[in-house]
């Protein structure tokens, strides 16, 4: 089978004609950006929350398939960039354990790091799947898993918390580990990618993969990556960018940008500092990213609000990234009386990126849609005020603060790079 499917993506690349000489077409790739707290089993009526954040996600997923080009729309692929669920359903996985890693109980931070719930395995994970089962057979996607949706978090006792910081040290070095819970969900052998000829290769059982989507005559290549990718992960990342020569490429990882621009840096959850065989974002750049020429975009999550920069490749070429997370949002909430600033959800939001690749000056428009107020950040007057304080960015106007979600970027090079995919 894997075979058959690797032939029918070869196939389907050869009859791309180059891309210059147009076809693509105007199309969006949707950006899902952490569902965590829609999936949060706390933030349900059952729970004595106002409303079931989980109908807010499946009304997501609804309005991406809704707008599928399969269904009418434009969006020909969507990627969720990770923390899909909140809670950790162990207290430190088999692997980690046979490698001898030691463990302390986690302190002095959020109810989530307190320990592992039965509820993860019992609504969030179900609710997961459910919500990901509206955009079976109706358009190709991708979803990576994040820090949440690994299996156990633990500090390491070698590097306890520091009560006396007043950094992210302060928590200590904390370690991630397991993947079971997310393959149960979202594994290579899943109902959503088995036998699905857009689901090209993955790795450590889907943990990482990648796809092929179409628009028009063209093709495009994405590939997801775990959380502070593995060298296995890039080793098998790059393999794949070289079965496909040629093709236009973006990666889909949660933890990479932060909100100025740059690779993010978080000590306390940078499992590089003690695993050598994890890269944090800066390493996934400088071995992964900056040395494969078909990456054009990065796409990320993880940090609370908004980012984006551009940095060139090892060839000279531009690589655009992009960071959205809205989970930390609770207007939502707020208009339905809650007091406690706690309980987040995100309200809706996600990001549409629109691709005009056949004209004179090939671009990308980059908006932010809510599915529950059903408008555009731009269309709504208090949506700066509901959110930039929250997000750190109150130091900016209403008008500055608006422009990273609503914005257009350049692509000048994109013809001369992907002129003749093979």
């Amino acid at each position: 089978m894997i075979r058959t499917l690797t032939l029918l993506a070869t196939a389907l690349l050869a009859a791309t004609p180059a891309l210059a000489r147009g076809g693509c077409g105007e199309f969006t790739v949707a950006m899902i950006p952490d569902t965590q707290n829609y999936l949060d089993y706390t933030h349900q009526k059952a729970a004595g929350y106002p409303i079931d954040g989980v109908d807010l996600f499946f009304e997501q997923m609804r309005w991406i398939a809704a707008n599928a080009r399969s269904a009418g729309g434009d969006i020909v692929f969507a990627t969720q960039v990770g923390d899909v669920w909140q809670h950790y359903s162990a207290w430190m996985d088999p692997a980690h354990e046979l490698r001898g890693f030691k463990s302390m109980p986690n302190s002095g931070s959020s109810e989530v790091a307190e320990g592992p719930r039965a509820e993860t395995r019992g609504f969030e994970i179900p609710n997961a799947i459910k919500g990901f089962e509206l955009l079976k057979g109706k358009l190709p996607f991708s979803v990576v898993p994040g820090n949440h949706d690994y299996d156990a978090l633990w500090t390491d006792p070698a590097h306890p918390p520091q009560p006396e910081r007043d950094d992210s040290l302060k928590i200590g070095l904390r370690h991630l580990g397991g993947l079971d819970g997310f393959r149960s969900a979202f594994s290579d052998q899943s109902d959503f990618f088995k036998g699905q000829p857009w689901y090209v290769d993955s790795h450590d059982g889907g943990a990482d993969s990648a796809q092929l989507f179409t628009a028009g005559s063209c093709r495009f290549l994405h590939i997801g990556l775990q959380f502070d990718a593995p060298d296995a992960s890039l080793a098998w990342a790059t393999r794949v960018i070289h079965r496909f020569p040629g093709v236009p490429t973006i990666v889909s990882t949660h933890k990479y940008l932060d909100r100025d621009g740059q690779r993010a840096d978080t000590p306390a959850l940078d499992q590089s500092i003690l695993d050598s065989r994890d890269n944090n974002p800066q390493m996934v750049w400088d071995e992964f990213i900056s040395q494969n020429d078909q990456i054009f975009l990065v796409l990320s999550g993880h940090i609370g609000g908004q980012g984006y920069s551009v940095d060139r490749n090892l060839y000279g070429h531009q690589v655009h990234q992009m960071l959205a997370d809205y989970q930390g949002r609770w207007q939502v909430a707020k208009d339905l009386g809650w007091k406690k600033a706690s309980a987040t959800l995100g309200d809706g939001w996600m990001r549409l990126l629109t691709f005009r690749l056949d004209g004179p000056r090939p671009n990308v428009r980059v908006r932010t849609w809510s599915t529950h107020y059903g408008k555009f950040s731009t269309e709504m007057p208090g949506y700066a005020g509901w959110y930039k304080a929250h997000e750190g960015m109150a130091k900016l106007s209403d008008a500055d603060y608006l422009t990273r979600d609503d914005f257009s970027f350049d692509l000048p090079d994109f013809r001369a790079r992907f002129a003749t995919p093979k």
